[in-house]
């Protein structure tokens, strides 16, 4: 016949002495604030890549001591800190260079499109087999042993914000990126010194009360135009916005009868997003 037995824990609980139960209290609470502060930190960080920036790529050459130098340009793409995955920019203005036409202040657009906002490290310069240099009117290869394959790589390290225009131009030292072999023949070692300015900024705001139907709100200093509609939200972006100052107007986009509203002097500076205050529709 089986009997039951009664278990008795033995453990005690704990008691600390009542000067002890300040500190501990204290460094609990210190534990979980830092706590709490490194996660909103990481949750800021998080969102930093939100959205998409413009980028427009401008190559331009220091003077050489050559007839010409002709460079094969068939794309440009970007590389994000901590990303082996590349982005092409779009919209490349593919072709053949001649370097020695880009001096004196004169640039060439290689490339304008869109890419995702945050921090890029790197940027590539891909070329085809069509690159040669002319020496004394004799037109020679112009070997690039790993620039099909790998590009011509510019360090950028450069943050680029959502909704913000982002113009880069490459300056190529033709003098320091031709090596000549000592049999005839020339090596490609690419000099190119990145430098990058924002070109624009950009401005965002909500409306109230949300509206089943999209809002049309416009900015416009008198010379520049640029629109956008909210979201279901009531959210709204306006992109590419060069610096100024405007007046929003704010209009239904299916003339429900919504009165239009109008925003006065709201201030526009390169590299930065102006966010309004919510406007209330009627």
């Amino acid at each position: 016949m089986l009997k039951l037995i009664k278990y008795k824990p033995n453990f005690k609980i704990m008691k600390f002495p009542k000067k002890m139960m300040f500190p501990l209290m204290r460094n609990l609470f210190i534990l979980a604030l830092v706590t709490l502060m490194t996660y909103s930190c990481s949750e800021d960080e998080s969102n930093n890549n939100d959205g998409t920036a413009k980028m427009s790529v401008r190559l331009t050459d220091a003077p050489g001591d050559y007839d010409a130098v002709f460079i094969d340009v068939r794309d440009v793409v970007v590389k994000y800190n901590g990303s082996e995955e590349e982005v092409s920019i779009g919209n490349v203005n593919a072709g053949v260079y001649d370097l020695l036409e880009l001096t004196g202040g004169v640039t060439v657009l290689l490339v304008d499109g869109e890419v995702p906002a945050g921090d890029v490290s790197e940027m590539r310069l891909i070329l085809g087999e069509n690159n040669s240099i002319v020496v004394n009117g004799v037109e020679t290869d112009l070997k690039t042993p790993s620039a099909q394959q790998s590009g011509l790589k510019i360090k950028i390290n450069e943050t680029l914000n959502d909704g913000i225009l982002y113009e880069f131009v490459l300056d190529f030292d033709v003098d320091k990126s031709i090596v000549a072999t000592g049999n005839g023949s020339y090596n490609l070692k690419p000099v190119i010194r990145a430098s990058t300015v924002a070109e624009s900024g950009a401005v965002s705001g909500s409306v109230t009360p949300v509206r089943d139907e999209p809002v049309l709100v416009t900015a416009t200093n008198g010379l520049v135009e640029v629109s956008a509609f909210t979201d279901a939200t009531g959210k709204f972006f306006l992109r590419g916005v060069p610096a100024g100052v405007y007046v929003l107007t704010f209009e239904s986009s299916l003339n429900s009868g919504i009165s239009t509203v109008t925003v006065v002097d709201v201030n526009v500076s390169v590299g930065v997003v102006t966010t309004i205050d919510p406007v209330n529709l009627p």
